[in-house]
């Protein structure tokens, strides 16, 4: 019997009939002759209700009571699907993350899973039981309680089935698949029915909230098949693995984008050999994560470093500058807020030269200016201004055809 792996999140658990669909799901694999292993997430929006309960009481409370507090949401979620299994005759356990061997680093609010100790889920599977397991924690090796941070159930469920060489991992969420780009925004966006891991994980990277960037580099690095499909309707859903046998003519296979983006720019920088190495180990060592990145000499002895940061981030880049102004030794900073990145991203990039130049005429054509630019082999990012976002990844998804392309579907 093959061990698939269904992961839920807090949309697909959210009401009490939502938990009795989710039941439905896993009887149906079940019945399948599979042995299957679920991780959910906490219902709807109660760790939002948890964090805003704890910043009641405490302002700033502790990241372990955080921890200890906000691991309570998933506990609600394996109870009540353990539950609704049992009461339609489906012998079913829940476990808690450091129960099903989860092991962390001893972090709090953000923990790497370092190990996964399966004994005790694979011993549940041999006795036929479904086994719930609730995503997004563990425990560190000093027996702490600890949280994988955002899209932490996703990495648990893809560290499982890896862990457990299961068959397949299913990500059920409330949208059918992966598209090609966001169809709240692009009505003539389309599904892709196979994605390949880099592709996936540059989408993700740059914005696509289907799956968290930590998920899809778990799944490449253990070669974990995903599948992303709805929770609530009945078709195929999107394929994530190694080799794409479909869709292979398509150069950009998908455009990610977000706003809140903020282009902060260091000037009057000695043109040293060190300068950039001292300023970007300055912001990381207090965990700011930069994005797009430029120099420009001004002249022999001065230049200008400008990167751009998520816009939530602009107050404590600043603050961390200033506070090391005299050892970075610039004049001043500049910062340009209410920008977005547009990105595309296809590994047909590799080896069809100009999709860059290409982009950047499109962009020209409807009067859109780019402020930065960041290439890979298998993407290009462009920083415009948050007004013409929206328009940048219509006038983008046109050009490059992904509403296109006919695809035969592929049941999983």
């Amino acid at each position: 019997m093959a061990i698939i792996v269904q992961k839920f999140g807090g949309t697909s658990v959210g009401s009490v009939e939502k938990i009795q669909n989710v039941a439905n799901r896993v009887i149906a694999e079940v019945e399948q002759g599979n042995r299957v292993v679920v991780v959910v997430s906490a219902m709807g929006k109660t760790t939002d209700q948890l964090v805003s309960l704890a910043s009641e009481i405490n302002p700033h409370p502790s990241k372990r009571d955080m921890d200890m507090l906000l691991t309570t949401g998933e506990q609600i979620t394996i109870s009540l699907l353990s539950m609704a299994l049992q009461t339609r005759g489906f012998d079913a356990v829940s476990l808690t993350g450091w129960q099903a061997g989860i092991r962390t680093e001893p972090i709090h609010g953000n923990a790497r899973i370092t190990n996964i100790e399966t004994k005790n889920v694979q011993e549940h599977l041999n006795n036929n039981k479904v086994v719930i397991v609730a995503g997004f924690q563990g425990i560190s090796e000093n027996n702490e309680i600890t949280t994988l941070g955002r899209g932490g159930s996703d990495t648990t469920a893809v560290a499982l089935a890896a862990a457990l060489s299961a068959e397949k991992c299913d990500i059920y969420t409330d949208v059918t698949g992966v598209y090609t780009t966001d169809p709240r925004f692009v009505k003539e966006a389309r599904k892709l029915y196979s994605v390949s891991y880099d592709e996936m994980l540059e989408l993700a990277n740059l914005g696509a909230g289907v799956l968290h960037p930590r998920a899809v580099e778990f799944a490449k690095n253990y070669g974990v098949k995903l599948v992303v499909r709805s929770s609530m309707e009945e078709e195929d859903g999107t394929i994530i693995e190694e080799e794409v046998s479909m869709e292979n003519s398509l150069v950009v296979r998908g455009i990610a984008f977000e706003d809140q983006i903020t282009k902060v720019t260091v000037c009057g920088l000695p043109n040293e050999l060190h300068t950039l190495s001292t300023i970007f180990t300055t912001l990381a060592k207090n965990n700011i994560d930069v994005d797009i990145i430029i120099q420009s000499s001004l002249d022999r002895d001065g230049s200008n470093i400008s990167f751009s940061v998520k816009t939530k981030d602009v107050e404590n880049t600043i603050y961390v500058l200033e506070q090391n102004k005299e050892k970075l030794a610039f004049s001043h900073i500049e910062q340009e807020s209410k920008l977005a990145k547009v990105s595309i991203v296809g590994s047909g990039m590799v080896s069809n030269p100009g999709v860059a130049a290409e982009m950047f005429h499109v962009l020209a054509t409807e009067g859109i200016h780019v402020k930065m630019v960041s290439t890979s082999e298998i993407k290009v990012s462009t920083v415009v201004d948050e007004g013409a976002m929206v328009k940048a990844v219509e006038a983008l998804h046109v050009a490059f055809k992904l509403g296109e392309s006919e695809v035969q579907k592929v049941n999983v």
